[in-house]
């Protein structure tokens, strides 16, 4: 198994408190690159990417089943906005 270094540990610690930041931040571009997607096969790869983080967001089943199901960007956009305001609470770490 790998040892790594404190500097490491400490960047891998870091990454980890700050996953839902970074989820939201990929979500919110997910939904600017659904917008551009021209081609049916990049569309199903960012649908499939933006289901796995929303579900890693805590967004509730049912509403990433009905936003996957409809695959509308708009509705995805509401979601990052309700992320971004708050009312999707966070998972405690």
């Amino acid at each position: 198994m790998t040892e790594y270094s404190d500097y490491q540990k400490d960047v891998i610690r870091r990454y980890y408190e700050n996953r839902d930041q970074i989820d939201e931040q990929r979500l919110s571009e997910l939904v600017t690159n659904l917008y551009l997607a021209t081609s049916e096969k990049k569309k199903a790869q960012l649908w499939q990417r933006a289901e796995e983080l929303m579900r890693r967001l805590n967004v509730p089943e049912s509403r990433v089943e009905h936003i996957v199901r409809t695959a509308d960007p708009a509705i995805l956009a509401a979601v990052v906005e309700d992320l971004q305001k708050g009312l999707i609470p966070r998972k405690k770490p």
